[in-house]
């Protein structure tokens, strides 16, 4: 994969929300939510992202596609900086990039028709006259699995796992080329979340897509990634091959969290160990010094509490593993 054009290049990111206080609203301080992440997207590839609630996974995704201005960094699609583009720019750029929302029942305006819904895009970018536009809305939702003739129909007529079929056939209405799927099963029954990654990954073949796939679900984002990065307090922690990170975690925090997704064998589950985090996550707005992890890690010593661990290679040349942990070889 590392000898693929990467499509996405993410350089020293970082996306800060001031604090401000007093009747002169005075900042005092920032939550620094992404605070200085660095990674490519490969053409074609899923890129998973994981960590826990609040930990940056989603500004991430905002401020690569420019929703949130970032602080500082530069984000790279094809051979376009898009943090130097001015608005009109931007808007250009945006039909090959799109978002598919956490939220189906949010990011769905429920005075719009499915129709108008999915057409948007094509009219904001100009794409196609009257009945070439129908016509083009009824094959996109044919192409998620959804009825042509339900174009006139609203949100609320529809279930939870239809209607975030709505929102990808929305999100692939410009033919984009990178998507940023922000957490699209989490507000999903289980039984329609493989329904929906499913048909995400079959589009993926078909469209030649290429995801930021964010999520909570350690054994879905390992089915449908290619690669997966791991970010714990605004920084990503590791990156390597699905099968690399999940089988050789070289992160205590990585460990500690794939040691939580069930086996399916009920002997292994009941023999092998469970990694408890003590404490709780500590806050974006005062992260700790040095390693962000150290009040957590069992790991800890000195070094870790002073010096910010460098994000380093420590896998083969076929197979790059990316880590930020002054301990890692411990567990190489």
């Amino acid at each position: 994969m590392n000898n693929q054009e990467a499509l996405i290049e993410v350089k020293n990111l970082k996306k800060h929300f001031p604090i401000m206080r007093g009747v002169f609203r005075k900042q005092v301080g920032a939550v620094k939510a992404v605070d200085g992440v660095s990674f490519k997207i490969y053409k074609g590839e899923t890129l998973g992202m994981v960590g826990e609630s609040g930990c940056g996974k989603s500004t991430t995704g905002r401020s690569i596609l420019q929703l949130l201005k970032p602080t500082e960094g530069t984000v790279r699609f094809k051979d376009m900086d898009l943090t130097s583009l001015s608005a009109a720019e931007l808007r250009k750029a945006r039909r090959h990039m799109q978002m598919i929302f956490q939220d189906p029942y949010a990011s769905l305006n429920p005075r719009m028709t499915v129709g108008s819904i999915v057409s948007e895009p094509l009219e904001i970018h100009n794409i196609g006259k009257g009945a070439e536009r129908k016509e083009r809305v009824k094959d996109l939702l044919k192409i998620v699995g959804l009825n042509p003739y339900f174009v006139n129909r609203y949100p609320h007529e529809f279930s939870g796992g239809q209607r975030q079929r709505i929102g990808v056939a929305r999100s692939l209405a410009t033919n984009p080329d990178f998507i940023v799927a922000d957490e699209p099963i989490s507000a999903l029954d289980v039984s329609i979340q493989a329904q929906v990654v499913n048909l995400m990954d079959d589009l993926k073949s078909e469209l030649g897509l290429t995801y930021l796939f964010i999520a909570h679900d350690l054994s879905m984002v390992r089915y449908i990634s290619d690669r997966v990065a791991v970010m714990y307090l605004g920084k990503i922690v590791e990156l390597s091959d699905k099968d690399e990170l999940y089988d050789h975690p070289l992160h205590p925090y990585t460990q500690a969290l794939l040691s939580a997704i069930p086996l399916p064998d009920p002997e292994r589950e009941a023999t092998r160990q469970r990694i408890v985090l003590e404490g709780d996550v500590p806050s974006p707005s005062d992260p700790p010094s040095g390693c962000h992890f150290h009040t957590r890690c069992s790991y800890t010593t000195d070094i870790c509490k002073e010096a910010d661990p460098e994000f380093r290679d420590l896998g083969t040349t076929a197979t790059p593993h990316w880590v930020a942990c002054h301990h890692a070889e411990k567990f190489s």
